[in-house]
């Protein structure tokens, strides 16, 4: 039989063994944009389908701490159901757990709040109820506002309003409460889809909103009007007596982006500024797409404005002759300045944007099988690669460029050489061999913009 071992008589006692301590790995975060996802609904059939209109956010990430990551949770999942009827919020968050390995726990609440703001609302049903309780919302926000009248650039009824003759823009001006009210409403919008911007100041009377509304009829009758966009519009004060208004946000809600409302819309608004008679009608940092619609509608007014066509037709002409002046380093398509004048004071389209406008509006008067054509191609090449290299361009600092001029163009000049360190647009490679495949990269996007919008603009060439 064995005998159980007892306890050792030795006076040294025997050292007790460490317990041993796992260390959690610390926590390692996950990015706002791999957890959240923000969909649009107009109904509360919608909330909770998988397949509603799920957004792309701008940058969720800036949101959330410095490094835009979620810390202390598991398995962390956030629904966010936007009510694009009267544009309340809820968020469903669903975690397996949570726990501090390093970084704290990230109060959700908080960044959520920094989001949404006084739309979120804190249990379902209570969103639930919104479809309800606020579906005139937008109808009596915007009720004492002034309904601008849209006409086309060529005079008559776009194909767009043709076909739906319920659209309007409401200008509001921003300063009064219910504006305010309106406007908060959509800065959740505004900071997830509207690259870089911020809230506009709703005490400062210089705002104007411009909504795009469609008016509808529901089953029982009643019109139901449906906020598709909107844009916030600064108005200048320019010496003596009259104003700028430059164009600082604009967005088409998402499940309306690609049916021709912003096309509407930025036609709406230029056709205020010549109504208006103001200085000019600028825009803030565009970005391409926005450019890109930009573009169209002012060529549209462009080519139905006939004191430009003569300065067109001499364009095209010097181009088809041969006349371009083979001794300026980039020549360059340039407007006479009383064309420039005209365009500004009448169409109140600003110098940068006509340069841009000139362009195409000298392709769309060449035809694909003219011999020039090339040279076209050259010159718009000459030019993109002079606008980004600048003194770096082979003239070892020096710039000669055309001047707008009534007098003989190839007698018209002006040389100057770029200051040191003068800042581009453009970061270019340092490599020769990058370099200028970047710059071809460009001129080849110019190039094809021009034949996009030129197509867009007008009925297919023979």
């Amino acid at each position: 039989m064995g005998q159980k071992k007892q306890p050792s008589t030795d006076p040294v006692a025997e050292p007790k063994k460490r317990r041993r301590v796992d260390i959690a790995d610390v926590d390692a975060g996950v990015e706002a944009k791999d957890c959240i996802k923000i969909y649009l609904v107009s109904s509360k059939e919608e909330v909770g389908v998988s397949d509603s209109f799920c957004i792309d956010p701008v940058d969720l990430n800036s949101f959330f701490d410095e490094d835009g990551k979620i810390y202390g949770y598991q398995e962390l999942k956030i629904t966010v159901w936007v009510n694009i009827i009267s544009f309340h919020s809820y968020a469903d968050i669903t975690f397996k757990g949570t726990s501090n390995r390093g970084k704290g726990i990230t109060d959700l609440k908080s960044a959520l709040q920094s989001i949404f703001a006084e739309t979120l609302v804190e249990s379902k049903d209570k969103f639930l109820q919104t479809f309800s309780t606020e579906t005139q919302f937008i109808r009596s926000a915007v009720s004492t506002g002034e309904v601008m009248q849209h006409k086309a650039s060529n005079g008559h009824v776009s194909h767009l309003e043709e076909a739906v003759s319920d659209l309007e823009v409401v200008r509001m001006v921003v300063g009064n409460m219910a504006t305010g009210h309106l406007y908060s409403r959509l800065i959740p919008l505004v900071l997830l889809l509207v690259d870089g911007s911020n809230p506009i100041d709703v005490t400062d009377p210089r705002w104007e909103l411009y909504l795009l509304i469609q008016k509808t009829e529901d089953q029982q009758g009643d019109i139901q009007h449906r906020l598709l966009g909107f844009t916030a519009l600064y108005r200048f004060y320019h010496y003596p007596d009259s104003t700028r208004i430059r164009l600082s946000q604009i967005l088409i809600l998402p499940p309306y982006q690609c049916k021709g409302y912003g096309s509407y819309l930025v036609e709406v608004l230029s056709n205020i500024a010549i109504a208006e008679n103001v200085y000019d009608f600028t825009v803030e940092e565009p970005l391409d797409s926005f450019q890109h619609v930009r573009t169209c509608v002012d060529i549209k007014h462009l080519l139905a404005f006939e004191p430009i066509q003569p300065a067109i037709d001499s364009a095209v002409l010097s181009l088809k002759e041969g006349k371009v002046s083979k001794k300026i380093h980039a020549p360059r398509f340039v407007p006479p300045l009383s064309a420039v004048d005209d365009v500004r004071k009448t169409l109140k389209i600003n110098k940068k944007q006509f340069l841009q406008c000139w362009e195409i509006l000298i392709y769309l008067s060449l035809h694909s099988v003219d011999k020039c054509i090339e040279d076209y191609f050259t010159i718009i090449s000459n030019r993109v690669r002079a606008d980004i290299l600048g003194k770096d361009s082979g003239t070892a600092g020096k710039r000669v460029i055309d001047v707008p001029t009534t007098y003989d163009q190839d007698m018209s000049f002006v040389m100057f050489r770029s200051k040191d360190g003068e800042p581009s647009s453009v970061q270019m490679d340092t490599t020769q061999t990058n370099q200028e495949q970047q710059l071809q990269e460009l001129v080849d996007e110019r190039i094809r913009e021009i034949k996009l919008i030129a197509q867009k603009v007008s009925p297919p060439r023979a």
